[in-house]
């Protein structure tokens, strides 16, 4: 795997593309200033119809699927979430990204680790599975009842949005 620090020349046309959706990852993950911002930048990163998968949640579909169930949600429960890249590898159209997530949750800080795989195409994100042990983020959450409203509301509008998808 290589870090993000240190540029690997490749004359690979699929290498390169993971390159720079990559560089696009870190960028918009290094200080996002809300919801708004955070969609703004990737929205251009991802195809019309890119699944999203993820612990915990359902699955999202689209733009509207990411706006909605993931994104919203996140920030809403983790207003200044921000994201570090560990480690990364590309496997032709497949980039593995090893990161760190840091916010905090009722007043206290939460971070926990995190790899996402994204599949793309033409230099679009086409599907994002991101894997994590969510027990840091839920143990969080359990002992910072401040926290509680928010999780609430953004569960509710990410089951009300996954419902209207599937009408």
């Amino acid at each position: 795997m290589s870090t993000t620090t240190a540029a690997i020349p490749s004359a690979d046309p699929a290498s390169s593309a993971a390159e720079r959706w990559l560089e696009g990852f870190v960028e918009g993950w290094r200080a996002p200033r809300g919801a708004d911002q955070f969609l703004a930048h990737f929205r251009p990163m991802l195809a019309p119809d890119v699944r999203l998968v993820q612990p915990q949640l359902p699955t999202a579909v689209g733009w509207r699927g990411f706006e909605q169930q993931v994104v919203r949600p996140l920030f809403a429960i983790l207003p200044d979430i921000r994201a570090e890249v560990e480690r990364w590898g590309a496997n032709g159209d497949v980039l593995y990204i090893e990161l760190t997530l840091r916010a905090t949750l009722g007043g206290r800080p939460v971070s926990w680790r995190a790899c996402d795989r994204v599949t793309l195409r033409e230099g679009l994100a086409i599907e994002r599975e991101s894997y994590f042990d969510p027990g840091p983020l839920l143990g969080a959450l359990a002992r910072s009842p401040r926290a509680w409203p928010a999780f609430v509301r953004a569960r509710a509008r990410s089951r009300t949005s996954q419902a209207k998808r599937r009408q």
